[in-house]
């Protein structure tokens, strides 16, 4: 076990992080088990906390193969696995589908999560990116893509724990921030004392409390 649960792997992370604290960076966190982590960061940084809501985009009938990727933004942001999409066979009109459902789920989430709050501008900004481990990687590579187009100074992906060989892949990435790394990796779970499924009321919460500290 590395971490008691995701508040002190948050506190520790925003140590490590502690060089960016007077640059104040935009904090996202990915919901919803990156939102403990990233709550702890953001209020030690004295920043908001944003969520980057990401949806997977299934191969039809094989909803775990990834054929993309949505990326919760203004205009929501298409990250496409053309490989997929070519070896499954996915007609345009399939990915289209698939792509508008994501959409409407990422609308639904950005409701109950966030209302009318408006998304942070990040041109020209220090962004840092949070989840509360990273296995495959999948999710966090389509989040950079999408960042990435939207410009800003710096990316930096920052996770409590993840497998070596994965960290090797986030290329969009300026800085990755990693407390703990292993070449045999288990699940993220294993490397938690308490790892008990965030619920939506908790990353409301979470959001309520950042806000009121803006005020």
């Amino acid at each position: 076990m590395s971490f008691v649960n995701r508040t002190e792997a948050g506190r520790r992370l925003a140590r490590a992080l502690a060089d960016y604290r007077d640059m104040e960076p935009v904090v996202f966190a990915l919901p919803r088990g990156g939102v403990p982590v990233a709550a702890e960061i953001a209020e030690a940084f004295s920043v908001p906390l944003h969520l980057l809501i990401v949806r997977k985009i299934g191969v039809p009938g094989q909803p775990e193969l990834a054929a993309g990727a949505v990326v919760d933004a203004e205009h929501p942001i298409v990250v496409r696995n053309d490989d997929v999409i070519r070896g499954a066979r996915v007609s345009e009109a399939e990915f289209e589908k698939a792509m508008r459902d994501e959409v409407e789920e990422i609308k639904r989430r950005r409701s109950v999560y966030v209302g009318e709050r408006a998304y942070p501008e990040i041109k020209d900004r220090i962004v840092i990116v949070v989840d509360d481990g990273i296995a495959t990687g999948a999710t966090m590579r389509a989040a950079l893509r999408g960042l990435r187009s939207r410009g800003p100074r710096q990316i930096v992906v920052a996770t409590p724990v993840a497998p070596s060989e994965t960290l090797n892949l986030f290329t969009q990435a300026d800085q990755v921030v990693c407390l703990e790394r292993f070449s045999d990796f288990g699940s993220i779970g294993e490397y938690y004392g308490d790892f008990r499924q965030v619920d939506d009321a908790e990353v409301i919460a979470a959001l309520e409390k950042s806000r009121r500290a803006e005020r």
